[in-house]
């Protein structure tokens, strides 16, 4: 079986956990054209990354002028379905602050997606990531006459503001919807009908053997934190700094890495400079895979204290190399990590819950926190192993329509 990829960005650094469920899919037998809306970052750190990029095409790869040629000749040939799509693309559009205009340029997307699958022939299944603009452009595509259509829901933007992302209609139309929670799942059955939620799976992101191979391992009894992920305002970063600056007055001593890069980084360089932080915080800006598994290693556990989230992959990565976490009870996070067991659940938005949680950690034995990443290690291969969750999105689109 052909099925299509579609994503916003692809391949990005954040994304890796989409080029596992890819390259899972095709190693159950799947045969997986790649698309992307926008081009990837202009450097890609990940050789892995590096490899997808030339597997990959770009929707805007010919600029505007493939996209308004490829909008007028499906207008040409199937006006009906044109109009149709047309209508829809209007009703999106005044209902998004991004506008109608921008949605008219998705429909030129959907043209130019509708002609590539069908010059690659046979695809039987266009599949999305993300609910925002790959979803609009899925959905449209189906309209013009393309294969039918399915889209991950990750969070937490999706949560914001679904209405404004016309969730719904992209719901309704789509012949499946995957959660990647069963928090996240309860989300979608909030804004569809009752009738709607048969079609809406929980399927895990995963990680692949490349973390799960060798089990857990030692725990590094040291005072070092590692927090991973995109330095932005809804991780908590900020407040990791206030945490440790109470530390140090306190006189514990404590080692943080920022493993990450953002639109955060300046506001969190002038934060470590305020806070006398220099020597005990250190930026890896993005770094490959293989690095993220290096730096999760050499810490005593992960920090992960976002204000929102769907269910971050690295929180998978962390306790399937045996490291504990200090995270939030929000969203889909306590479906993975227990209190206590295979680490510590805090409030969110207490950067005394912070300090008094990395206190616990580092007060806790090393035999202690090997048990917990021993625990974390099991439910990480148990729930969110990429090659079974692969098997399941295999046999979703293999049963549509």
């Amino acid at each position: 079986m052909k099925v299509a990829y579609l994503v916003n960005q692809y391949p990005a650094v954040s994304h890796s956990f989409i080029r596992r469920e890819v390259a899972a899919l095709e190693a159950q037998g799947l045969e997986v054209a790649r698309f992307s809306v926008r081009p990837p970052p202009a450097k890609l750190v990940d050789p892995a990354d590096q490899a997808e990029q030339a597997r990959t095409r770009g929707l805007l790869a010919d600029g505007m002028g493939g996209l308004l040629a490829a909008a007028v000749i499906v207008a040409l040939t199937a006006p009906a379905a044109w109009l149709r799509a047309l209508r829809a693309a209007v009703h999106l559009g005044r209902k998004s602050e991004r506008g109608v205009l921008r949605h008219f340029i998705y429909l030129a997307e959907a043209c130019l997606l509708l002609r590539l699958i069908r010059r690659t022939g046979d695809v039987r299944h266009l599949h999305a990531h993300f609910g925002t603009n790959s979803a609009a452009v899925a959905m449209l595509t189906r309209m013009l006459g393309g294969p039918p259509y399915s889209f991950t829901v990750h969070g937490p933007d999706e949560f914001d503001r679904p209405e404004e992302l016309s969730l719904p209609e992209k719901i309704e139309r789509a012949s499946a919807v995957v959660a990647v929670s069963s928090f996240g799942r309860s989300q979608l059955y909030r804004w569809v009908p009752p009738a709607e939620w048969s079609k809406v799976h929980v399927v895990h992101c995963g990680v692949d053997q490349d973390f799960l191979a060798k089990g857990p391992q030692p725990v590094v009894d040291n005072r070092r934190f590692i927090c991973v992920g995109r330095l932005a305002p809804q991780k908590g970063q900020l407040l990791i700094l206030d945490a440790l600056a109470a530390l140090r007055a306190e006189g514990v001593a404590v080692e943080l890495v920022l493993a990450g890069d953002g639109p955060l980084r300046g506001a969190i360089e002038q934060r470590v400079r305020e806070l006398g932080l220099v020597d005990s915080v250190r930026i890896t800006g993005w770094i490959s895979n293989d690095a993220v598994r290096s730096e999760l290693l050499a810490a005593r556990a992960l920090l992960l204290p976002s204000f929102a989230e769907g269910l971050p992959v690295v929180l998978m990565e962390a306790l399937a190399l045996g490291r504990p976490a200090i995270t939030t009870f929000v969203a889909g996070i306590p479906e993975l990590l227990a209190d206590g067991v295979n680490g510590w659940l805090i409030p969110a938005g207490s950067a005394s819950a912070i300090a008094a949680a990395i206190k616990t950690a580092l007060a806790t034995p090393p035999a202690d926190l090997e048990r917990m990443g021993r625990a974390g290690a099991a439910a990480a291969a148990a729930n969110h192993d990429a090659a079974h969750e692969a098997a399941r999105l295999a046999v979703l689109f293999q049963h549509q329509p």
